[in-house]
């Protein structure tokens, strides 16, 4: 290797000369799948390669514009503008006039407007170009729907633990800069990159810089100097929506030891703890409700608390409500039943309450019958006293049907007693 070699980042030096070499991506690169065959074939078509960082996107869009002699063409939509794309489609117009294709790869695809998505139209349309666009980002989301429409979308995986082993012994055993050069603990230079193979052989190249004069030893300590930035996922990507997801759902599930593991991750990446304390409150109420009613009052404390108490002392005060969350009994009767009654109101706009229930502060409202009728439930044993509340349009639908969890049994056997004719029905 001359030194002009080892200028070049360690990630460029490794990159797969091949698909055989393109590691992690089997279900679309395997014998017989997608990708596969369709560079077996030679016959490309426009596509939209989804993924994190550090998976292949770019290798694989090079070699597969190798594959078919086709000439390429790279974009990167941070820094290209309209007139950048229109004389790379007029360059695929000539090309394609001469029978020659051209692969146009635009990456971070997400990040282009909608006009300069609108000029790749014609183009892609046409068949000048094979347009491989590379997005982090949801496609349905970052990309048009006629441009998306006209390429097939397909997701790329982190590299899992298996393939990131195969990655840092290619490093260990293949570059020259690396002889000699042993690592300590695999698995935590594994952990740190997150399935990026990037990250992976960067944080290695600065470990190995990190290393004293005639040392070839990399440590734990090295291992993690490199890897300084605790980023475990992009706070403003998809990643950070799916971690929050699986948070959620897992305090939903009732599975705390899930629900703990991913409040570490989101707190491990620096997550505003206030955004995780107000999901908190929302589920709460959302998905336990009545079951346990402390519950939203424990989870509005915790929120309270975080915020005066601040981070990291802030990260127990968390745990302590995730935990809580997660092992409450569940309910959504409320979530429900609100949702019905908003689909109610929308579908009977105009619909007035019942005569009886209705306030009489003049002497004609009196005598157009205005609270007439009206028991006062105070006066009846129990405090209670059967009459209809409802519009008559909604009349006998029930939108709060309590469930027997928890607490909200209570609430159950007591409206059922109070409302037997209303819970015998099933419907509304």
């Amino acid at each position: 290797m001359n030194s002009a070699d080892t200028l070049r980042p360690l990630a460029v030096r490794l990159r797969p000369r091949s698909l055989d070499d393109v590691l992690g991506q089997d279900h679309l690169l395997g014998p017989g799948r997608p990708l596969r065959r369709m560079a077996e074939s030679g016959r490309l078509r426009s596509m939209i390669l989804w993924g994190p960082p550090g998976v292949g996107k770019t290798t694989i869009a090079q070699l597969f514009a190798d594959s078919v002699h086709a000439e390429y063409r790279q974009l990167s939509a941070v820094s290209s503008g309209v007139k950048e794309v229109r004389a790379v489609l007029e360059e695929g117009r000539m090309f394609h006039a001469n029978g020659r294709p051209l692969v146009l790869f635009i990456d971070e695809i997400h990040r282009f407007n909608k006009a300069q998505q609108d000029a790749l139209l014609p183009a892609v349309e046409e068949g000048w170009i094979t347009l491989i666009g590379a997005t982090t980002e949801n496609p349905s989301f970052e990309v048009i729907g006629p441009l998306l429409s006209r390429c097939a979308v397909f997701t790329l995986k982190p590299l899992d633990a298996e393939a990131l082993d195969v990655l840092l012994d290619r490093a260990l055993e293949r570059d020259e800069a690396f002889a000699g050069v042993t690592v300590e603990d695999r698995d935590l230079l594994k952990l740190l990159s997150g399935g990026d193979g990037r990250k992976l052989l960067t944080g290695l190249e600065m470990a190995r810089d990190l290393l004293p004069e005639g040392e070839t030893h990399i440590t734990d300590d090295h291992v993690r100097a490199a890897f300084s930035s605790r980023q475990f996922y992009d706070r403003a990507g998809d990643m950070h929506y799916d971690i929050i997801s699986a948070f959620i759902k897992s305090m939903r599930g009732s599975d705390p030891d899930a629900a703990l593991f991913y409040l570490a991750r989101m707190i491990e990446s620096g997550e505003d703890p206030l955004f995780i304390a107000r999901r908190m409150v929302i589920l709460a109420s959302e998905d336990i409700g009545n079951a346990d009613p402390y519950a939203i009052t424990l989870a509005t404390n915790i929120m309270m608390a975080v915020e005066r108490v601040g981070m990291p002392e802030g990260q127990l005060i968390l745990a302590q409500g995730v935990a809580y969350l997660a092992s409450a009994q569940k309910s959504n009767a409320t979530t429900v039943a609100i949702g019905a009654a908003m689909e109610d109101v929308r579908k009977y706009p105009h619909s007035t309450p019942p005569l009886h229930v209705r306030n009489a502060p003049t002497s004609l409202m009196k005598k157009l019958g205005y609270g007439k009728g009206y028991k006062y439930a105070h006066n009846y044993q129990g405090g209670f006293v059967q009459q209809e509340y409802l519009p008559e349009e909604v009349r006998g639908h029930v939108y709060y049907r309590p469930t027997e969890n928890g607490g909200e049994k209570k609430i159950h056997d007591r409206l059922h007693a109070l409302w037997p004719e209303r819970y015998e029905k099933k419907g509304k």
